[in-house]
């Protein structure tokens, strides 16, 4: 149903030793291990790992979105995207917060301050220019609706990256429930 990665087979453990409840949380009643990874068979039949299970999304229509994939295709849709947190998680509609690379955003909009740059309409415009790119190869549950630039980029010092610069997704929405928020004012968005 989600794209859960399940493995079944001589090779696979039976279970955590002295631990039968943590082994009926990864192994169900049919023994099949479930390795908290989504993927998908390619064109020739190899596995794609393409996210953790951890991180799906689940709309409020029941559709499952992998946001690692998605905000993998942004950053790499435009150079001017620094960083992308999707968002959608019980909600209508997909919506992303982002970032945007500084000397980018400023040589773009001829602003002096990074805050400045993330206000110009130059800068609004490409943005939307690379979710359009991304939009037209996603299924339609999954197309970014909304956008909101923040006028920071994330950092370590500020939380949001972890040491590998990583996004942490839980402590970036927390931050920025107003920002979110503002982006479903008045849902419609079909």
């Amino acid at each position: 149903e989600d794209g859960e990665i399940l493995m079944r087979g001589r090779n696979i453990m039976r279970g955590y030793f002295g631990l039968s409840e943590a082994t009926a949380e990864v192994i169900d009643k049919e023994g099949y291990f479930h390795t908290g990874d989504i993927g998908e068979l390619d064109k020739d039949g190899y596995l794609k790992i393409t996210d953790r299970k951890k991180d799906l999304i689940k709309t409020s229509g029941g559709k499952y979105i992998a946001p690692q994939s998605i905000e993998g295709a942004l950053k790499t849709a435009s150079q001017l995207l620094s960083q992308v947190v999707v968002i959608g998680d019980r909600r209508k509609y997909v919506s992303v917060l982002v970032t945007v690379a500084e000397a980018e955003a400023k040589k773009l909009s001829g602003a002096s301050s990074y805050a400045e740059a993330t206000r110009s309409p130059a800068v609004r415009q490409a943005v939307q220019e690379a979710i359009d790119r991304v939009n037209a190869t996603l299924p339609s549950y999954e197309t970014i609706k909304r956008f909101t630039i923040l006028d920071r980029d994330f950092s370590q010092e500020t939380g949001e990256l972890t040491p590998t610069l990583k996004v942490k997704r839980k402590l970036a929405t927390q931050k920025f429930t107003k920002e979110i928020d503002a982006m479903y004012e008045g849902e419609s968005v079909d």
